[in-house]
């Protein structure tokens, strides 16, 4: 039976949870996830679990942060004092909001604390930092 390998388009229904148990993604929800393995078109560890894989096979993985969205980095938290804050964004706890740098590129924040004073926001991915638990299940090589 074929084995997955760098190059094949594969398609995959997988369950993602955080170490409490918690889901963060559920494939039976949206449907079936297809990329290009080498493509860099899902996180290494996840691309990694899947290589070598057979069709029909499940697997559970634990994917590190290194291997996932990174450590939590303290330089994409910026504390805003909220005279500073655009006027006509009223931030809540869990908004995200949208800058969009001279060059195009379009940076995305978690407002993550509001408070008289300030506005908290983190630019890390919301699963940076945490260890990432995949039961993933191979349905097709394309």
């Amino acid at each position: 039976m074929q084995e997955a390998k760098k190059g094949d388009i594969v398609k995959v229904n997988y369950i993602g949870k955080l170490d409490d148990g918690s889901v963060f993604y559920n494939s039976a929800e949206k449907g079936p996830l297809q990329f290009k393995l080498g493509a860099e078109e899902v996180i290494v560890g996840f691309e990694e679990a899947v290589l070598g894989m057979k069709v029909g096979e499940t697997r559970c993985v634990s994917v590190p942060p290194e291997k996932g969205y990174g450590a939590c980095r303290k330089e994409l938290i910026a504390v805003i004092p909220r005279d500073e804050f655009p006027k006509h964004i009223k931030p809540e706890v869990g908004q995200v909001l949208q800058i969009t740098q001279s060059d195009g590129l379009q940076i995305f924040f978690r407002v993550t604390d509001v408070c008289e004073l300030s506005v908290t926001v983190d630019g890390n991915h919301p699963l940076a930092g945490k260890d990432l638990n995949y039961e993933i299940q191979l349905l097709e090589i394309c």
